[in-house]
């Protein structure tokens, strides 16, 4: 056994972010092939509801979505058991390709992973995702696995701030956050209520993997904080709802509001108690919930002089993905080659209703 380190080096052992990557479903469409779609599922149904539904299709801000499924299959009615089998197979196939495109850009051997977490909310696996690619990667017996699934949205932070965690008491560590999701897995073809057709107008399926290290020898922008922030109250606000026919959409109109009321508390005391203000932040990674969330937090900063283009065209490429959208963020920005000492703040909402929220240096 190693000698422990004493308490102050753990304090300072840094933890970094060292690659972040993404990966595709095998089928896609652009918005204006699904409206045919919708024009056979919405028969039936009163004229003017019809072209309400087309707006919010054609106005999400979406201009491209990815599946596991052909759009077909996905109005078409099978049950809850045949949705999640196409889920629970999909997902094992994109956490694979994902976790091995990663591994392969940081070139690291997958026996050197320390800790492996798995965040999805859009099906429901037993084993976890985890257990599935720890065999079929021939990953270490002894792995420490957090399989993570009721964080929605938020998830994908959520698992980087368990990461850091973790790595931040073991010294020389590597970690794998794998975020996998279909959404589309969980469209219910008989409800009409607006949580349904929004979710369907805005959401898309993919996956996505960020590696952690606090091994000095690893390269990467380093965490220097990490922190939730709950609402009190807001149980109501974003969720699923179990049903006979799948996952149901829980999602309030109140959440961009909800949003902004908080959103001084959520960003400037973090920002605060590391001796920095909105001025001093490079880079906004933060998660595409959807047009309206969008462009509420983009009007909140832009009276701060800052931007979230990347999260715009994230979104305008792929939809919101749940959990793995804001790693596309994450992607596109560290693909960029940030200068040294350049900061960002990663921010994303979930259920519950909370905020989570890591800042990072370059």
């Amino acid at each position: 056994m190693g000698v422990p380190l004493p308490v102050d080096n753990y304090k300072n052992m840094s933890v970094k972010i060292i690659t972040a990557v993404k990966q595709l479903p095998q089928y896609s469409r652009e918005t204006k092939d699904i409206i045919p779609f919708l024009d056979v599922w919405l028969e039936g149904q009163e004229e003017r509801f019809i072209k309400k539904v087309k707006k919010i299709f054609e106005g999400a801000a979406v201009d491209k979505r990815y599946s596991v499924m052909e759009p077909s299959e996905v109005f078409t009615a099978t049950s809850f058991e045949e949705k999640n089998d196409i889920y629970s197979r999909e997902m094992i196939l994109l956490g694979h390709q994902v976790l091995e495109k990663a591994l392969e850009k940081a070139s690291w051997d997958p026996q050197s992973l320390d800790y492996i977490i798995t965040v999805s909310c859009t099906g429901i696996m037993i084993p976890s995702l985890d257990a599935y690619l720890i065999n079929k990667m021939k990953l270490r017996q002894d792995i420490v696995r957090l399989p993570v699934t009721e964080m929605g949205c938020a998830a994908g932070i959520s698992g980087i701030i368990y990461a850091k965690n973790f790595l931040k008491s073991n010294p020389e560590k590597r970690a794998a956050v794998i975020a996998v999701e279909s959404p589309t897995a969980t469209f219910q073809l008989n409800d009409f209520s607006m949580p349904n057709i929004v979710s369907a107008a805005i959401f898309g399926d993919g996956a996505a993997c960020c590696l952690l290290s606090s091994d000095e020898k690893d390269t990467g922008p380093e965490i220097l904080d990490e922190e939730m922030y709950h609402f009190y109250d807001a149980e109501h606000m974003m969720g699923f709802k179990l049903t006979n026919n799948g996952l149901k959409m829980v999602l309030d109109i109140e959440v961009p509001d909800t949003i902004a009321d908080h959103f001084e508390n959520i960003i400037h005391p973090f920002l605060k108690q590391n001796n920095l203000d909105i001025k001093d932040i490079d880079h906004l990674i933060f998660h595409p919930g959807g047009k309206k969330i969008v462009n509420t937090v983009e009007e909140l900063f832009s009276g701060l002089g800052k931007n979230i283009d990347d999260t715009k065209e994230v979104l305008r490429q792929y939809g919101n993905m749940s959990s793995a959208t804001v790693l596309y963020v994450l992607e596109r920005i560290m693909n960029r080659n940030p200068k040294k000492g350049e900061k960002g703040v990663m921010l994303s909402f979930g259920p519950g209703f909370s905020a989570q929220r890591v800042l990072l240096e370059w």
